[in-house]
């Protein structure tokens, strides 16, 4: 069966993986309202093209924190690839080396950070960290990724405590007994206690809050990206506090239902931002014209979270290239058909907010 765009990685993933896993994948909160309105909040968007500008030759190459990317479009941190193929977080990483784009990996990662590094020595990476109660916790990871040479820290901020995700509570999801949360082996002892995706209940930090932020730049002279700000008000809230760029991100719709979907929060905060940071958007993005609306928007770069383990599931780490290449041949595609030449021509005038 040709793969020609993302929903064929979608469906092939949906009738091979166990239902438990698909389940996990795609939940969402609650009524799934935000995971749902990810996607549809881009088709209220119409593009306004301009013709007659030789388009003969087009660059999709930007930078993210200073480091050339192929085209911007990356990988979102999601946890337990291993459930979609056996070689999990390691094929993700090869693909995306091969792509030459930015890899976020996740805390929750079914290999080890080490693991994931010497699968793809030269990847450009960005690790996804969650703060603990235990601080120690976030401290030792946070010194083993900066040594290991990952470029920027991604604190997600939406989580203290974990969404209601109701398929997840009907099959009683439990990763099973041949995986772990890698980067965590040894460090809980073995506890009868409820397990949350993995780890022990309860490990998460609620009351983490902004004076996070300079304790964690008080550890690390890596870059600290912001990953979960859905208004203007945290967006200058976090420039204030010297983090070096914001993900807008609704973690995939599994969080707070009924927040804005991440295309329409985009524009308050860019404009709130007026460039003294970079702008990243996670949650929706299926076609190259997805990625083309965001970035006329303002987003520097975006990065995909479903898809990628759509790939995983359909053929490891070739399957995460193709879903890449096919995003980046469609946001190719959408750039010569909209006029512009290379990601700098790509800016608002592009977008014409419809009446739907």
């Amino acid at each position: 069966m040709a793969m020609v765009c993302l929903t064929d990685f979608e469906e092939y993933a949906k009738q091979h993986l166990s239902k438990a896993t698909w389940d996990y994948y795609a939940a969402g909160a609650d009524e799934c309202c935000t995971r749902d309105d990810n996607l549809l909040a881009y088709k209220r968007i119409r593009l306004r093209p301009r013709i007659l500008r030789d388009v003969s030759v087009s660059d999709t190459r930007t930078t993210v924190q200073g480091t050339e990317i192929s085209f911007p479009v990356g990988i979102a941190p999601t946890a337990f690839h291993c459930l979609a193929w056996h070689e999990g977080e390691m094929a993700t990483a090869r693909a995306t080396e091969a792509v030459n784009t930015c890899y976020i990996t996740s805390t929750y990662s079914t290999c080890s950070v080490e693991e994931i590094v010497a699968a793809a020595p030269n990847g450009y990476r960005w690790f996804q960290l969650y703060v603990y109660r235990d601080r120690k916790l976030s401290e030792q990871i946070v010194h083993r990724v900066e040594a290991l040479g990952y470029k920027a820290l991604v604190l997600t901020v939406d989580v203290p405590y974990t969404g209601k995700r109701r398929n997840d509570i009907r099959n009683q999801f439990k990763l099973p007994p041949h995986l772990k949360v890698k980067n965590f082996d040894g460090v809980f002892q073995e506890t009868a206690g409820p397990e949350e995706y993995g780890i022990p209940a309860n490990t998460l930090d609620p009351s983490i809050s902004w004076k996070d932020v300079y304790w964690l730049q008080s550890l690390t002279r890596l870059p600290i990206i912001i990953k979960g700000i859905l208004t203007k008000e945290d967006a200058e809230l976090a420039v204030e506090h010297g983090v070096q760029g914001i993900i807008v991100s609704n973690h995939g719709g599994r969080q707070l239902d009924g927040g804005p979907a991440t295309i329409d929060a985009l524009s308050e905060i860019v404009d709130t931002v007026q460039g003294r940071i970079e702008v990243y958007l996670d949650g929706g993005i299926r076609t190259g014209s997805d990625v083309l609306k965001a970035v006329a928007l303002g987003a520097k770069c975006v990065f995909i979270g479903r898809p990628a383990v759509w790939g995983l599931a359909y053929k490891g780490e070739e399957g995460v290239r193709e879903v890449l290449q096919i995003l980046n041949d469609e946001f190719r595609l959408s750039m010569a058909l909209s006029g512009c030449r290379n990601v700098a021509e790509i800016n608002r005038n592009l977008i014409q907010f419809s009446k739907l």
